[in-house]
């Protein structure tokens, strides 16, 4: 337990220290697990293996440069907005400081003030925005790296086999990692950018400012779990308040409630099943962790790399028990399964009243 734990703490000590050249990398496998569906089936439609590759490069890189130029010309115009934005924000908050002091509820403007930032509340879009800039500077590195991966999608399984010694080898394992991830990521991402539409549309309809730009943060912060909705909606909140008052803050806030149930609550469960098959604490452990190790882009990235690490332990036969941990209970055993069962023997069995 000791040699492995210590050879933990160096793995993990390694990437960290090696974020700048893994996360590419893994961001590269993300976009790999997401656009080898399409080359497979260009592919199967009897389309040359450089020329779907190239097709499908060429349109991951126009969906890049396009969102890359939507995202910089709204935060720009937000950026400039912001001082204004600001002073309305004060004049509001002492207003509303007004009226509670008239309801005899005592509130230091100030202190109001330090709750209700801006700038702190995008935080957490601010740095992830960050990281994916970073990223577009190694574009080349991302996009060799696509390249190549899609080109050695198909001729995968061959390989392992032929490495193993047994052209008939089987790679159900290996075929179960890859069928479970790709299916998460597609799905959620089907699913986030229907977010970011809806909420960019409501928000437009109700006259909020930059609703290109809450839409795409809306988009990105949909991958990580628990928190990203909530954080995706505080700026557009508060810009609403700013803007019209405090109805039209409540409906952009009912909008983002509605929306994010529906989808997340609803649709998200009946798509996906299942097959995730991990506790709500191991989601949330895993978004603290990755996002410790890898910061934003690691919480983007928390559930996929936490379902690959599942998946491996559960075919390891030392660590099987550790996958069994991070599964959900089936929903017969959290039916009927009570905290303190009742030994047999304390059960009175005699009949008739005692």
């Amino acid at each position: 337990m000791l040699l492995t734990g210590a050879a933990l703490v160096i793995l993990l000590a390694g990437m960290k220290a090696a974020e700048e050249l893994l996360v590419p990398l893994v961001f590269a496998g993300f976009l790999t697990v997401l656009t080898a569906p399409a080359v497979m089936w260009l592919q199967s439609r009897r389309w040359p293996s450089w020329l779907a590759v190239s097709v499908v490069l060429l349109t991951v890189i126009v969906v890049l440069v396009g969102l890359g130029t939507a995202f910089g010309s709204s935060v720009n115009g937000f950026v400039a907005a912001v001082p204004r934005y600001q002073d309305r924000l004060n004049t509001a908050l002492g207003e509303y400081t007004r009226v509670l002091e008239g309801y005899g509820i005592a509130v230091s403007a100030d202190n109001l003030r330090k709750m209700v930032n801006p700038g702190a509340a995008m935080s957490i879009a601010a740095q992830l925005v960050s990281q994916l800039a970073s990223l577009l500077s190694d574009t080349a590195l991302i996009i060799l790296t696509l390249g190549f991966s899609l080109l050695e999608v198909a001729s995968i399984p061959r390989k392992l086999r032929r490495a193993i010694g047994d052209p008939q080898a089987d790679l159900s394992r290996f075929s179960r990692l890859v069928t479970e991830v790709k299916r998460y990521v597609v799905m959620k991402t089907y699913l986030s950018v229907a977010t970011g539409l809806v909420l960019g549309l409501l928000l437009a309809l109700m006259g909020v400012d930059f609703p290109v730009l809450w839409g795409l943060i809306a988009f990105l912060l949909n991958y990580i779990p628990n928190i990203g909705s909530i954080v995706a909606a505080v700026p557009p909140v508060l810009l609403a308040l700013v803007q019209f008052g405090f109805g039209s803050a409540l409906a952009v806030a009912a909008a983002y409630v509605g929306v994010n149930t529906i989808i997340g609550n609803i649709i998200e469960p009946r798509l996906l099943g299942r097959k995730l098959g991990l506790s709500t604490l191991i989601v949330f452990l895993s978004l603290v962790f990755w996002g410790w190790l890898w910061g934003p882009m690691g919480m983007l990235l928390s559930v996929p790399l936490t379902m690959i690490v599942k998946i491996l332990l559960e075919s390891s036969d030392q660590f099987s028990s550790v996958a069994v941990l991070m599964d959900q209970p089936p929903v017969s055993q959290r039916a009927t399964m009570t905290p303190f069962p009742m030994p047999v023997s304390d059960v009175d069995e005699t009949p008739g009243p005692r």
